[in-house]
């Protein structure tokens, strides 16, 4: 009987490879998964010494109601000083220079309103000793799920090019040189609705080069990030980057980086107390600035907490001034089952509700390289879906926010 196709030398090598394939079939998916293993041993094995340096030896160690693990580390100890460009870096315990008219006190006054202390659950349990820091502790599970603690996808807020992951509803100042900024924020708990999303308020001071290339950014704010912190509570955050997201920078003390000298708040911790709908709102008065004798951009909250500072070394374009300043909302929408998601952002209310009811930044200020506050001029918005969150903007303020999926916005 002759073979079903060609000639029988044709069907015999194609019998030979068809065995050869049979058996080499199962060898190649070993050493695939034999490879994947290796990896994956790899990876952890990295997971592990990077926790080594980022958990430092803690002279006490304390577990918050809200299952965070605080320790308190040595303030000369922290993780800032592993970052290659910071190992002879001197740790400043106050600014050089700081503007006219500000001093670093209780009795400070940078907006216009008396801030009160800002309470974390740790705080039940006691308070740093002297010469420490307050750290949260971070753990395999952070690290292997928050990718090192970076942010995912560029997040300079941009309708143009911004992934449709992400959402804004913000205001950006640009056009000059900038020093510094100030805002202040009212405070909600919004509901998120998948692990992987999140709802921010925050703001973004970044750094473009002479080719328009974005590069640095200095952030802080308030955020509801489950895939970071492991809940729903709205947490304080910082974050950095000196190469537009790609390899550098990180939340809170998540990498070297950030310098706290604090020694009462605890950066991603959460904190209390939240606005109410209709009624009593509470809100935090961030203010960030370049030291123009070192260049360190420092961080102050409710003009009580000078919480550190972003050293001059990390950054490129920073080292001498910023780009631009944004302040706003930002929220992932992961379209689970094509439809928009229900996370809220801020109040989870529209802007034109107004005052107790919808989300504000007040306050709004720029500084010049007189180190000058003023209020923002020549800006614009970036708001990327009005039905599902919009703005609605005053001299020195604006109100933000929005339910996400609704009737407007399906």
């Amino acid at each position: 009987m002759a073979p079903p196709c060609g000639s029988g030398r044709s069907w015999l090598r194609a019998v030979k490879m068809a065995l050869c394939l049979f058996f080499l079939a199962p060898m190649s998916s070993v050493r695939i998964r034999n490879t994947n293993i290796a990896s994956s041993k790899k990876q952890k094995l990295e997971v592990r010494q990077q926790l080594k340096s980022l958990n430092k030896p803690a002279l006490k160690t304390i577990k918050s109601p809200d299952g965070d693990i605080i320790d308190w580390v040595d303030i000369y100890n922290q993780p800032a000083f592993d970052h290659p460009l910071l190992k002879n870096h001197t740790i400043k315990m106050r600014p050089s220079s700081h503007p006219e008219g500000l001093s670093f006190d209780e009795s400070n006054n940078v907006s216009s309103n008396s801030k009160s202390e800002i309470t974390q659950p740790w705080h039940l349990n006691g308070s740093c000793p002297e010469g420490t820091i307050p750290i949260r502790r971070t753990n395999e599970k952070d690290l292997l799920k928050a990718n090192f603690g970076s942010k995912k996808h560029n997040t300079v807020p941009n309708v143009i090019d911004t992934p449709s992951l992400h959402e804004y509803a913000t205001l950006r100042e640009e056009g000059e040189r900038y020093y510094g900024m100030n805002a202040e924020i009212n405070v909600w708990n919004p509901q998120v609705q998948e692990q992987a999303e999140f709802s921010m308020a925050q703001f973004w001071v970044e750094g473009v080069d002479n080719n328009g290339v974005f590069l640095d950014s200095i952030e802080a704010g308030a955020m509801v990030y489950y895939d970071l912190y492991k809940d729903f509570e709205t947490r304080l955050f910082t974050y950095w980057t000196s190469d537009g997201y790609q390899n550098t920078g990180c939340y809170n003390m998540v990498c070297p980086g950030f310098v706290q000298i604090d020694t009462r708040l605890a950066l991603g911790a959460s904190f209390i107390p939240y606005s109410e709908y209709g009624g009593v709102q509470k809100s935090i008065n961030y203010f960030v600035y370049k030291d123009n004798v070192d260049g360190n951009w420092w961080l102050h909250l409710n003009n009580m907490y000078l919480i550190g500072y972003w050293p001059s070394a990390l950054f490129s374009v920073l080292s001498n001034s910023a780009s631009s300043v944004t302040w706003g909302g930002e929220v992932a929408n992961l379209n689970i089952s094509g439809q928009h998601t229900t996370t809220q952002m801020g109040s989870g209310h529209f802007a034109e509700e107004g005052p107790s009811r919808a989300s504000y930044f007040q306050n709004l200020k720029v500084m010049d390289a007189e180190q000058f506050l003023r209020g923002p001029r020549d800006n614009h918005r970036i708001v990327t879906y009005p039905d599902c969150y919009n703005f609605l903007e005053g001299d020195d303020f604006f109100y933000y926010g929005g339910p996400g999926r609704s009737l407007l916005c399906p």
